[in-house]
């Protein structure tokens, strides 16, 4: 009789002889379909493991191009800046308000995280006056110094104009920030200018630049500390 699709031979009737002859024959036929098989599977097995490489791939590739897209590309750039600003901006942050608060971006909305109130994040929107004043000039401090390292050609600002904003500071959040201004100007050679009416901060500048006026108009009077 013959075994299925593997055309063996199994004899039924015979010599002895013949019959071992015979029987050696079929279970030789039986090895090699088996070991056909047993390729087969192999290469089956190989074949998926190929074709799921290249499906992953091919998302891959999908995805790629989708975050190439030009308004994509753009998103994307937008958030890394968006990134490094915000870490530059809690450095100044956490200096100016002692170690209280740093910042975060999530939500497409600025958060403060409070260190004196267990952690907790809130948006920066409640943050009181002096305190945004103080957040704002992280934000600014810090787009000045990201400015170099993302501008072509290895721009950079030498200097900054602050435009008044401090009469909203208590005393320590006020010394806090003019101490900063002074480490920026030190540490970075760069020249600050304050624009001011507080007389306890326009008294750490080093120059400055009085205006007054009288009936004949105003007046710059240059001096120094």
């Amino acid at each position: 009789m013959a075994l299925g699709e593997f055309d063996i031979d199994v004899p039924r009737t015979g010599t002895g002889g013949d019959y071992v002859a015979r029987h050696a024959a079929a279970v030789e036929t039986a090895k090699a379909a088996a070991a056909r098989l047993a390729e087969a599977r192999r290469h089956r097995v190989e074949l998926e493991a190929e074709t799921r490489k290249f499906a992953h791939e091919a998302e891959v590739a999908k995805a790629l191009a989708s975050h190439l897209e030009a308004r994509r590309f753009m998103e994307w750039l937008l958030s890394e800046a968006l990134d490094e600003l915000v870490e530059g901006a809690t450095v100044m942050l956490n200096r100016i308000t002692g170690g209280q608060y740093d910042l975060i971006y999530r939500d497409q909305d600025f958060w403060v995280v409070d260190h004196h109130d267990a952690d907790m994040a809130r948006p920066a929107r409640s943050l009181s006056g002096g305190e945004t004043f103080a957040a704002s000039l992280s934000l600014a401090l810090a787009l000045s110094d990201q400015l170099a390292s993302l501008a072509r050609h290895g721009a950079s600002l030498e200097s900054i104009i602050l435009d008044e904003g401090f009469g909203t500071l208590d005393p320590e959040t006020l010394d806090a920030v003019a101490t900063t201004l002074e480490a920026l100007t030190l540490s970075a050679g760069r020249t600050v200018g304050l624009v001011t009416h507080v007389a306890e901060l326009a008294e750490r500048v080093p120059v400055r630049f009085r205006i007054t006026k009288d009936a004949k108009g105003s007046h710059v009077e240059k001096t120094w500390s």
